[in-house]
């Protein structure tokens, strides 16, 4: 297999450069699943990583070959210092390796031919070196996708002489948590030795146990008594003499576990890592293998642009990677290649960008988003009760409590609203694609009801018999406090619109405030263009925020008015700090205006500068550096479901409207689309 040369982008010209076409033509050999480097960093400041993760552990990529950056928990956190808000957790290094052969030591200053490949369709990160006359070594980090808490290292040495190898565990608790526990065991029955390497540590302020279990995976059972595998000072070890030509192969498992899971984490880590020691190497990696590539039979295919499918390809692996079916979590701005990027948090960033495409292409991944919020209701109204409020009033930032976790200091958490509205589109999104009505009686329903009663009670009667909003900060965080903003009023209605609607679906007796408030809420027109709110003269804008009434809300459907408002807007948002997201919007509504190429420039224009050395990771805005931003990647993806292939959530379920095909490719083709895995493919 070729590899690609590193990437590097900074601009919208490499769409033209030598370094594309490299990427384009190597690429066409592996349908555009696999990205590689093989150009080493001069240091961890200099490389973004990617993350393999399955939706529960996220094991955060390093450049150093044996090694990971950090291991993130999904769904428990502690708080960040005393005083301070939640954070998600990290857990120990439970995969990381410490290997000699013939006493010189694998690491990245010894070995020569340095390579990292993301292989996508397989979620492997594969990095590679060679020991100048002694031996190659291959290292493949893998979450595994069929467990959730763990994860796995395959190793793969090939001799060139006959040679001596050492390898050891090299476990590293992160610096915040309080040692209790850290010892290998040789757990045995009757007939089997079964060594693991356990950790057990107390999170930063003590609020939780963190566990992990390590162990040494074999392709069968004979060969791990054979290796009479010991305890080290930092784990596990064993010597092995491999013969010139011979490749020695085994796995190093990674298990994890939290007093937010379990009742004994330690326990059940130790469990099931012997459960990984006793099944063997080969058929954890088929099982791996197999969980991804149900996930796939949801994808994206361009044809004509092998950039952009690798693009399009990265986005969606991260959010298959980040989120999993059945596990009642959400997806974080970052989602796992972080413990700092906003804590953990989730935000309106899952409801507005991440969900939609999610709908679209795996339904079940969709219903854990909707789940996290329906088990949080309860705090949701406990929440609108402490402002004075009726129904459900949900957190700008969301943590596993379902209280508010925003910092005290930031006035998004006390005024952010419109969010309590997203998570009601989201909602009824998910009934209307599925069509499960059971799901809208017993769950969905309660929760659409509560946002309804929010709003109603929200809203302020004006003199004249509107209604307006007032003291809100809308999705364009750089005006706080305003009345009216236009997002939040179009959210808004469209919440009090679906309850409405909900309420008769399910047999319930729709309030009649509902639709009082809805049709009279108020928006601001001024020389022909929708003002951003009551008073706004012009200023630079953080995001879209007037032309979501557009899209996705679609209040505004005047195409004069959506155009106006387009060729406004698009030169108010904020080029430098602004997050991607904005320049999908607009790409999608110039694509429904039949604006060809300005769709797809915008569309470029959404994530290219935002790409990170030298896998091309997302980082938030042309000028940050906190890759991955899983909400640039659902805000891409959006451009191409919803723009270019022209899909659209409507009462019948996803439908086709006006799709539009880019000059720079031939076709586009979605698969696995909603409950019956629909197909669609626009073509020249």
């Amino acid at each position: 297999m070729k590899k690609i040369i590193a990437f590097t982008f900074l601009t919208l010209l490499l769409l033209a450069s030598p370094v594309a076409t490299a990427i384009a033509q190597t690429n066409q050999e592996v349908e555009g699943f696999i990205i590689s480097t093989n150009k080493p960093p001069q240091s961890e400041g200099e490389y973004s990583g990617v993350t393999v993760s399955n939706g529960a552990i996220g094991v955060v990529g390093s450049s150093e070959i044996l090694r990971c950056k950090e291991v993130v928990i999904a769904g428990t956190f502690d708080r960040e210092h005393l005083g301070g808000v939640s954070r998600v957790v990290r857990g120990a290094h439970a995969t990381d390796l410490f290997i000699t052969i013939d006493g010189k030591q694998i690491n990245n200053t010894n070995c020569t031919q340095w390579s990292q490949t993301l292989d996508m369709k397989q979620a492997e990160l594969v990095t590679t070196g060679t020991l100048a006359g002694i031996a190659s070594v291959r290292h493949s980090q893998i979450a595994l996708r069929q467990h959730p808490n763990m994860a796995m290292g395959v190793v793969e040495i090939t001799a060139q002489k006959d040679c001596q190898i050492e390898v050891s565990t090299d476990v590293i608790i992160p610096i915040e948590n309080h040692i209790g526990v850290q010892k290998s065991k040789r757990l045995q029955d009757a007939a089997h030795h079964m060594p693991v390497y356990s950790t057990e540590a107390l999170s930063r302020t003590k609020m939780h146990t963190i566990t992990s279990a390590s162990g040494f995976v074999f392709e069968d059972d004979k060969i791990s008594q054979e290796k009479d595998i010991k305890g080290t000072e930092k784990g596990l070890g064993f010597s092995y003499t491999l013969k010139k030509g011979d490749t020695l192969r085994f796995g190093i498992v990674g298990a994890w576990g939290t007093s937010n899971e379990f009742y004994e984490p330690l326990n059940e880590s130790e469990r099931m890592a012997v459960y990984a020691i006793r099944s063997g190497l080969n058929e954890i990696l088929d099982k791996h293998r197999q969980e991804w590539a149900k996930l796939w039979q949801s994808d994206i295919i361009i044809e004509g642009s092998t950039e952009d499918q690798l693009d399009v390809r990265l986005a969606m692996y991260s959010l298959y990677s980040f989120a999993r079916s059945g596990s009642r979590e959400s997806i974080a701005p970052m989602g796992l290649s972080t413990s700092t990027g906003y804590n953990g948090h989730i935000f309106w960033d899952s409801e507005l960008w991440m969900f939609p495409p999610l709908l679209v292409l795996n339904n079940e991944i969709a219903r854990s988003m909707v789940d996290y919020r329906t088990d949080r209701l309860h705090k949701a109204t406990q929440r609108a009760k402490m402002f004075g409020y009726k129904g459900a009033m949900f957190p700008w930032e969301s943590d596993d409590s379902g209280e508010e976790a925003t910092p005290t200091w930031c006035l998004t958490g006390t005024f952010e609203h419109h969010i309590t509205a997203d998570i009601a589109i989201a909602f009824w999104d998910y009934y209307r694609v599925t069509k499960n009505i059971d799901w809208l009686k017993k769950e969905g329903y309660e929760v659409i009801k509560n946002v309804g009663d929010f709003w109603a009670s929200r809203a302020t009667k004006n003199q004249d018999g509107s209604y307006s909003i007032v003291n809100v900060i809308g999705a364009n965080e750089y005006a706080p406090n305003v009345t009216d903003n236009a997002f939040t009023n179009g959210a808004a209605k469209t919440a009090l619109e679906i309850a409405a609607k909900a309420a008769e679906l399910v047999g319930a007796k729709p309030d009649p405030q509902w639709a009082t408030i809805a049709n009279g809420l108020t928006f601001t027109n001024k020389d022909g263009v929708t003002l951003e709110h009551s008073t706004y003269n012009g200023e630079m804008i953080k995001q879209a925020d007037v032309n979501l009434l557009s899209y996705p809300l679609n209040v505004i459907t005047d195409k004069g008015q959506i155009e106006r408002d387009l060729k406004y807007y698009q030169e108010k948002i904020d080029p430098v700090n602004g997050p991607a997201m904005g320049a999908s919007i607009l790409a999608i509504l110039n694509a429904q205006m039949g604006n060809k190429e300005l769709a797809y420039k915008l569309f470029k224009k959404s994530y290219m500068p935002n790409r990170r050395e030298p896998f091309g990771v997302l980082s938030e805005s042309p000028a940050s550096n906190n890759p991955y931003f899983a909400t640039g990647a659902g805000g891409m993806l959006q451009a191409v479901i919803n723009g270019f292939l022209g899909l659209r959530i409507t009462d019948q379920g996803v439908e086709q409207v006006a799709p539009m095909l880019p000059k720079q490719w031939k076709s586009v083709t979605i698969t696995g689309v909603g409950p019956n895995h629909e197909k669609f493919t626009v073509n020249k």
